[in-house]
């Protein structure tokens, strides 16, 4: 199997990750804050990121020159996003929270396209616009309720924000993932994503009621740590490495559709045909901005 295969297996491995993710954690937010939350897993996170890079012969120490950026870098990906996107949810409906996210690739290709050597081609554009097209399908599909009145209206921008966090950390990384590897970048990232949300948090985790947290929701906290922020992480930046942040944020979009089969092996749920129409649009897109020909080639 060639190398760039094992690259989308690896990123579909994290829209699966991503996918389950919600679910998970929605179960351990019953029994503790967001905040708290977000700096607990961001433990598991960090310690698993760096004991890998670690034993990979890493170090955390980046050259001094980059220091300062990738501090920001790291606050803008791992608490501005993190904090925007848990606001944005409280505020708004979970499909309203899921067509804004969706629009990650979209910011990504233009982000790329004005400040990154990875300049948007026909065939790219139409596979974000695809998938996108794909996210908003599966939603009208189901049974989430899509509003853009003014009750969710702020909901909708924070969440939006949030997107174009993630979308600037994503563009930002590259950058720096020709000078570090993904693991060592990660396992940085991690770190100061980590002090940044301890900050944040300290408040609230002094007055959670540890006692009632069972070993459910520590296991949610495991989970999406270990796996939703250290795992994909690695995997991410590997992919924006290697294949490049417009064609890796397209996986982005997978995350719903396989919520859907999830929904529909475990749960017997059925589908509708905006939603099976949606999918496939989702998959589609993956496959155009994914395809090797002459329109993606890179300007030097």
């Amino acid at each position: 199997m060639k190398r760039p295969y094992l690259i989308d297996l690896s990123l579909i491995l994290v829209a699966i990750i991503w996918a389950l993710n919600f679910s998970i954690v929605k179960v351990s937010l019953r029994e503790m804050d967001p905040y708290s939350f977000n700096a607990l897993r961001f433990i598991f996170a960090t310690v698993l990121l760096w004991y890998v890079a670690r034993k990979r012969g890493h170090t955390l120490k980046v050259e001094k020159e980059h220091f300062w950026k990738l501090v920001g870098i790291g606050t803008v990906g791992n608490l501005f996003y993190q904090m925007f996107f848990i606001i944005g949810v409280n505020y708004t409906y979970a499909a309203n929270a899921a067509v804004m996210l969706g629009t990650i690739p979209i910011w990504v290709a233009l982000l790329s396209q004005f400040f990154t050597d990875e300049k948007l081609t026909a065939l790219k554009a139409l596979g974000v616009l695809f998938a996108f097209a794909g996210v908003a399908f599966i939603i009208m599909g189901g049974q989430g309720t899509l509003s853009f009145e003014s009750e969710t209206f702020l909901g909708n921008i924070i969440t939006l924000i949030a997107a174009v966090c993630w979308a600037t950390y994503t563009i930002l990384s590259r950058k720096y993932l020709r000078v570090y590897s993904p693991i060592q970048y990660s396992a940085f990232m991690s770190v100061v994503g980590l002090i940044a949300l301890l900050i944040v948090g300290l408040p609230f985790l002094v007055k959670l009621d540890w006692s009632n947290i069972s070993y459910i929701g520590y296991g949610g906290v495991f989970y999406s740590g270990a796996l939703s922020v250290g795992l994909a992480y690695i995997i991410w930046n590997n992919g924006v490495k290697k294949i490049g942040a417009v064609r890796t944020a397209a996986y982005q979009n997978l995350v719903p559709v396989l919520g859907l089969i999830f929904g529909l092996v475990l749960l017997g749920e059925e589908l509708s045909l905006l939603q099976y129409i949606g999918a496939g649009s989702v998959i589609t897109g993956i496959v155009l901005a994914r395809l090797n020909s002459n329109l993606f080639k890179k300007t030097k």
